[in-house]
C-alpha cells in the first residue's frame, strides 16, 4: 500500500517550479502501544471529562485556555483561532543556501522524502536539476511551508537518487547550550586521560549502520506479549555487560583499550613481555 502524501505542492527556485509530494520518511507502527484496561472485565477504560465541583460536562462546552498565571486562562474559540491560522500554500520557496554542516543538528525535526510529480516531465528533469546541483555544491536550501494553517522552517537537500525535506525549529524552541553547561566545571583531565580516551574511540570507529542497533525494550515487549499469547514463559532478552561503578578512570580506560581493540589486548601484552625481556637482558649484561 502506498504511503499517503503529507503534502502535495512545488518547490521553487528563482522562476522554477517543481511539482512535487512529501511522503514521511520515519514509521511509528513498530512501537508498541499500551491501553489501559478494567482487568476483571477486560475491558478498555474510557475517560470522562469533569470539572472539579462541577462533575461531567458536555464537550460542547469545551473551549481552549491559555494560562497566563497559575488558574487564569485567556479563552479561544475554535473559530478565533482558525481565523489567524496561515492559508495553505501550494509551494515552497527557496530563499537561502548554506553549507551541509552549518545546521546544528538540534535544530532538525521531523524528515520527509520528496518525490517528483512522475506525470510531469518537465518536472522531473527540473528535479534532478536541483538534486545534482545541491549535491555538487554541498548546499542545503532553506524556505518555509505552511501544512494544516501553521509554518515551518524546511532545509532541502540531496539524498541519494532523490531529495529529503526536513522541518526545522525556530530559535525560539532551542536552548542554548552555553545555559544549560553553565554549572559543569572547568578542569584539565590531563594530556594521558585525553590520549587514552581517544585511542579507545579510534579502535571502536565504523561506519555507520542503523541495522545492527535494535530497541531491546521493544524486542522484549513483543517477546513478553508473544509468550502470553501462546502461554509460555517469555525468553530472556540479551543485555550488554555492563562493569561496577568506575572509581580508577585511567585503570577503566587501559583495561577497555586493552579488551575493546581488535587484538589489542594481545599486542599490548606482547609489547610489555618484549619490553621486560630486553630490561631483562641489559640487567644480567650490567
Amino acid at each position: 500500500m502506498a504511503t499517503r502524501a503529507y503534502w502535495s505542492g512545488r518547490i521553487r527556485l528563482a522562476l522554477v517550479s517543481i511539482p512535487v509530494q512529501l511522503i514521511p520518511a520515519t514509521k511509528s507502527s513498530s512501537k508498541i502501544s499500551f491501553n489501559q484496561v478494567h482487568k476483571p472485565s477486560g475491558k478498555r477504560i474510557r475517560y470522562e471529562k469533569v470539572v472539579p465541583g462541577i462533575g461531567p460536562i458536555d464537550t460542547d462546552d469545551i473551549v481552549k485556555g491559555y494560562e497566563v498565571e497559575k488558574g487564569k486562562y485567556v479563552l479561544l474559540e475554535d473559530k478565533e483561532i482558525e481565523d489567524v491560522k496561515l492559508e495553505a500554500k501550494k509551494s515552497v520557496e527557496l530563499v537561502q543556501f548554506v553549507d551541509q554542516h552549518e545546521i546544528d543538528p538540534i535544530y532538525f525535526e521531523r524528515p520527509f522524502f520528496v518525490l517528483p510529480d512522475e506525470d510531469n516531465e518537465d518536472g522531473v528533469e527540473a528535479y534532478i536539476v536541483l538534486r545534482d546541483a545541491l549535491k555538487k555544491a554541498k548546499k542545503i536550501g532553506l524556505g518555509q511551508i505552511v501544512v494544516r494553517g501553521t509554518s515551518s522552517l524546511v532545509a532541502l537537500k540531496a539524498c541519494g537518487k532523490g531529495l529529503l525535506l526536513e522541518t526545522l525549529r525556530y530559535a525560539d524552541e532551542v536552548q542554548k547550550a552555553d545555559k544549560a553547561f553553565s554549572d559543569i566545571p572547568k578542569a584539565d583531565p590531563g594530556k594521558d586521560l585525553v590520549e587514552m580516551a581517544s585511542e579507545l574511540i579510534e579502535r571502536k570507529t565504523a561506519k555507520f549502520d542503523p541495522s545492527a542497533f535494535k530497541d531491546k525494550y521493544q524486542v522484549a515487549l513483543r517477546e513478553l506479549i508473544d509468550a502470553k499469547l501462546e502461554k509460555r514463559a517469555p525468553q530472556a532478552i540479551e543485555e550488554t555487560e555492563r562493569g561496577s561503578n568506575v572509581i580508577d578512570l585511567m585503570d577503566a580506560l587501559r583495561r577497555s583499550v586493552g579488551k575493546e581493540g581488535k587484538g589489542g589486548g594481545k599486542k599490548s601484552a606482547a609489547k610489555s613481555s618484549a619490553k621486560g625481556a630486553r630490561k631483562s637482558a641489559k640487567r644480567k649484561a650490567a
